[in-house]
Order: C-alpha cells, then sequence, then structure tokens
C-alpha cells in the first residue's frame, strides 16, 4: 500500500482549466522505505483511536474514513494559507482561494466561509466546534466541487465529489470531536513519507477480515507485485476489487520514482497520469470512500474509483481496456450462475469466485497485457473441470510467466490460507515456454499471528532472479527457483502447485551396524543400572 502524497497534488493546475491551482508539483519519493514515524505519532495515533473508539466509533473502518476527513479539512486550510503567503508576497490577490468570503455555498447560510478553516475553529469551545464542523464545515466539503476528468465522470464530479456524497459525519460527541483534533493539531505532517506512513499505519489497525473473504494485503507484498510488473507511463492499471486501494497506490509511487520525467513532461501527460491511469471497483461504499480519498491523499487526483460488482456486471467499455491488472481479489464464497456475468460464464464455468476473477482479469486485459495477482492454492492443484480448464487456457493460449508460491502465515492475523502470486500476459495465441517458480520461504515478518519484523526475507531474491531469468536456466528443482517446460506442465495435467515440480535433495547418512548400536545401548543400561543403585545407596 505507499506515501501519503502531497494534498496540493489532488488540485489540477489551472493552465488545463480545472478550478483549483496546484501549488507545487509532487516531489519525487524513495519507494522502499519502511514505516519510519516515531514512537511518539504512533502513540498519539493510538490515542486518538481510543478516544474514538471509547465514543462509540467501534468499527476500524469508520475511525478511518472520520479521520481521513479531518486531515483532508486540515490540509485544506494548509493549502489556503500557502496561496495566501503567495498572493502576499506578489502583492495580489489570492487566486481561486478555497475558503472565500461570504457564505457558505454548502448550506446557502451567512456563516463566513473564513470560519470553516482549521486554523480558526480548532480553537473553539468543543460545543462551537461541534457545530461548526457538523453544521458547517463537513457540508462545505461535501460540496467541493473539484473537476472530473476520468471516463465517464462530468465535469464537477470527480471521484472526490462522487463519493463523499454519501459521507457520513459519525463523531459522537462534542468533547470527542474536540479531543481528535486537538491531538490530529499537535502531529506535525510536513514530510511527504512520514504522512504516507501516518496513514498505513492507520490502516494496518484493521484488524479482521472484511465480508465475502475481504482482507487487506500486506504493503511489502503489494510493493513486490508491483516491481515484478514493472509499470510504465504508458499503462492502464486496474484492480477489480481494490478495496483501500493499495495496489493502485504502490503503483502511482513507482511511476513518480521511475517515470517522473514522462509524468509530468506537459499538462496532457499529467491529466494522464492522474484522470486516465488508475481504475479500482469495489462494491463496498466505505471501502470506495477511504480508497478514493486514499488515493486523492496520495497525491493522485482523479482515479477512476466507482461502485461495481465485477463479477455481476458485464461492461462492454471493460473488455479489453487494460494493459496492467494488479489484484488480490475475495477468496471465499460461491455465486449462482443466475448472478454471474454471463460472458464470465463462457470463458469457465464454475460457481467458485477466485476462478470467476481470473476470467475476469482475462476480459479486462488488452492484448499484451500482464497480471500479476494473489490466488488460494487450490486454484493451482483444483481437479475439478473448471480449475483443470482455467490453468490449460493460461497455459495453452495466453501466456503463464510465473507462480510465487507464499507461506501460509503471509496474511496472518487476517487469515492462514495458503497462497500464491500469479503472473501472466494475455496473448490470446499461447507463448507459454518455460513457467518460473520461486518458493517464498519467508518474506521479512515471523509467520505466526504477530508478524513480527524478521531479518530473513526472499523478497529481495526474487526480484532479482526475476529480473534475470537467463540465469534461472541452470538451476535445479532441488534450488529455491527454477523453470519448468511448458510440456511438463502438460504432461502433469496442468498442475501448477510447485510441489508438483520441486525435488528434494537427500543426504545419504552412515550408519553404525546394528550390533554397535546394541553394545552401545547395552553399555548405556549398565551405567544406568550403576547410577540408580548408587543414589539408592545414598538415600538410605
Amino acid at each position: 500500500m505507499g506515501h501519503f502524497g502531497q494534498i496540493a497534488s489532488i488540485f489540477l493546475e489551472k493552465e488545463a482549466s480545472h478550478k483549483i491551482e496546484l501549488p507545487n508539483p509532487p516531489c519525487r519519493t524513495k519507494l522502499h522505505h519502511t514505516l519510519m514515524i516515531t514512537g511518539e505519532i504512533k502513540s498519539r495515533v493510538d490515542r486518538i483511536w481510543d478516544t474514538m473508539w471509547s465514543g462509540g466509533i467501534s468499527n476500524p473502518l469508520s475511525v478511518i474514513e472520520q479521520l481521513t476527513y479531518l486531515l483532508f479539512i486540515k490540509r485544506l486550510d494548509e493549502i489556503h494559507t500557502l496561496r495566501e503567503k503567495k498572493a502576499a508576497r506578489l502583492k495580489t490577490p489570492i487566486e481561486e482561494p478555497i475558503f472565500p468570503k461570504g457564505s457558505n455555498p454548502a448550506t446557502k447560510s451567512d456563516f463566513p466561509a473564513q470560519q470553516l478553516r482549521w486554523s480558526r475553529f480548532r480553537d473553539s469551545s468543543p460545543e462551537d466546534l461541534f457545530t461548526t464542523v457538523k453544521d458547517e464545515v463537513f457540508p462545505f466539503i461535501k460540496s467541493l466541487q473539484l473537476s472530473g476528468g476520468a471516463d465517464g465522470q462530468a465535469e464537477g464530479d470527480s471521484t472526490y465529489t462522487h463519493h463523499m456524497k454519501d459521507a457520513i459525519f459519525m463523531m459522537p460527541t462534542p468533547r470527542v470531536l474536540a479531543n481528535v483534533v486537538d491531538q490530529l493539531d499537535g502531529i506535525d505532517m510536513a514530510d511527504r513519507d512520514t504522512k504516507g506512513d501516518l496513514y498505513e499505519y492507520m490502516l494496518g489497525k484493521i484488524a479482521s477480515s472484511g465480508q465475502n473473504g475481504q482482507f487487506r494485503t500486506p504493503r511489502h507484498i503489494i510493493q513486490l507485485m508491483v516491481d515484478l510488473t514493472a509499470p510504465s507511463a504508458k499503462d492502464t492499471i486496474c484492480d477489480p476489487a481494490c478495496g483501500t486501494a493499495g495496489f493502485l497506490i504502490a503503483a502511482s509511487e513507482y511511476l513518480r520514482q521511475h517515470h517522473e520525467d514522462e509524468i509530468y513532461k506537459s499538462p496532457e501527460s499529467r491529466r494522464r497520469f492522474n484522470a486516465q491511469t488508475f481504475h479500482g471497483y469495489d462494491f463496498d461504499s466505505t471501502m470506495l470512500r477511504i480508497g478514493s480519498m486514499n488515493m486523492l491523499l496520495h497525491g493522485v487526483e482523479n482515479p477512476d474509483i466507482r461502485y461495481k460488482d465485477s463479477l455481476a456486471q458485464a461492461d462492454e467499455d471493460d473488455a479489453e481496456r487494460f494493459s496492467l491488472i494488479l489484484a488480490n481479489p475475495p477468496f471465499a464464497g460461491s455465486l449462482d450462475y443466475e448472478t454471474t456475468a454471463k460472458d464470465l460464464l463462457q470463458i469457465v464455468k464454475t460457481k467458485k469466485t477466485e476462478l470467476l476473477f481470473i476470467a475476469l482479469f482475462l476480459r479486462m486485459l488488452k492484448k499484451g497485457g500482464r497480471a500479476a495477482v494473489i490466488v488460494p492454492d487450490g486454484v493451482l492443484f483444483g481437479s475439478s473441470k473448471a480449475h483443470k480448464s482455467l490453468r490449460q487456457m493460461l497455459v495453452e493460449d495466453q501466456k503463464l510467466d510465473a507462480i510465487v508460491s507464499m507461506p501460509s502465515g503471509v496474511f496472518k492475523p487476517y487469515a492462514g490460507v495458503s497462497t500464491a502470486i500469479l503472473i501472466f500476459t494475455k496473448t490470446d495465441s499461447g507463448g507459454t515456454d518455460q513457467v518460473w517458480f520461486y518458493d517464498m520461504q519467508a518474506d521479512g515478518f515471523s509467520l505466526d499471528d504477530k508478524r513480527t519484523p524478521q531479518d530473513k526475507s526472499d523478497l529481495p531474491d526474487i526480484l532479482k532472479r526475476w529480473q534475470n531469468l537467463d540465469g534461472e536456466s541452470t538451476r535445479a528443482r532441488t534450488d529455491q527457483s527454477f523453470l519448468v517446460p511448458k510440456a511438463d506442465i502438460a504432461a502433469n495435467d496442468y498442475d501448477l502447485s510447485i510441489n508438483r515440480y520441486k525435488e528434494v535433495a537427500y543426504e545419504a547418512v552412515d550408519y553404525d551396524p546394528p550390533k554397535t548400536i546394541l553394545a552401545r545401548i547395552e553399555r548405556l543400561d549398565t551405567e544406568i543400572a550403576q547410577g540408580r543403585k548408587e543414589l539408592e545407596e545414598l538415600l538410605r
């Protein structure tokens, strides 16, 4: 899941005919950093969490949602302050202020809009603060017009404004709100990485799986999958089960680090990055709001994050549309044929969601498009007709590139299922020559529920070997990674389990002859009897 990019970058540049100016382009960021927020900030976030929990907001997603709104309100005030300083320096009127003087257009009241700013209302009494945020500030941010631009969105109907229409202010009491505002105000979030880590830390507090088999994908696994697929500035990227948009955020950060010049070379390229590159679907409205806000707060201005039951809705506009799919779709459950998109059933007739999602990925990818997706191990060796036909399709009709087997503890404490990363390219004309297998043993964390950091991690080795597949041709199947010819896979009924092909090296061990071992046992028995006799004499 990435960094908490400048909120300023959610606003499109003025010359591109958008409503709010972008003060500064997002800066280059480091992709592979560990959580760097201090223990003090973590403690503060924990206290905020406890405050909201004790105030009656017990759903972790609701806590994150409410905190996201407040962080956004705080950042809007910071941007407005920067514009004020710029105007004062240039001795010109402030251009397109976020908080204009006069009435609040959201409520058509005469309440001065300047009083909606964080720096103004934060020092109010708890009761006045609660009234201002609930009745004035919250309606204001819900009606804030950011421009559209993604496919299917009209001007003034951005991802942000679309999902904010259904947002609900849930702070229970003035005291709880005042306490949270006071604690958030004390967190210095000037550094981009710190903001990202802060948000990731909050998302990491979701400690139980969601409905329908959904659970949060570990950030380092997402990063590995992005690195393995190496997105380019020309890619159109989709996650059909996006949740909090972790894959899309990691992909956006990869593009910023590796293709920054291409992204920001012109207004058109910036528009493409911000409004046409990233697409995410989900059927959980809360996840959609968190995912879209997460993208916005990470500096992607107007991603296409929208409601869709991907397996139930046949959308011709999405057929062969995307060049890269990154996903961890829900594993659990089965669907009725009546509620499943008919075009998916034409690819593979099954009720299993994990198989239907792979069929969906094949449908959505354009020719030459790549996918890196997480699947349960059952997909790799399941014996049903649907399982076998889908695997045969990947091997014979498409180009199956790699299987990275992961240990079962990777998704703890959410789930203990064994999973694998499936990487393939859509060709519709075959192309599988050899499939690369890697047996991941360690991911840098303990494989129990605590998931404490460990020194051992296979992730750097996975990426290094993947980037030099020519060197893999000489590896034996007793190694941690190896290549398997397509013919061997076909001969094994298209079984893609790594255990089917991995060989175990047995070391010959020389043992003493049985008579020698028996003599040694007899001598030990004599020594034990002698020792027992001496002990009995001492006790006597």
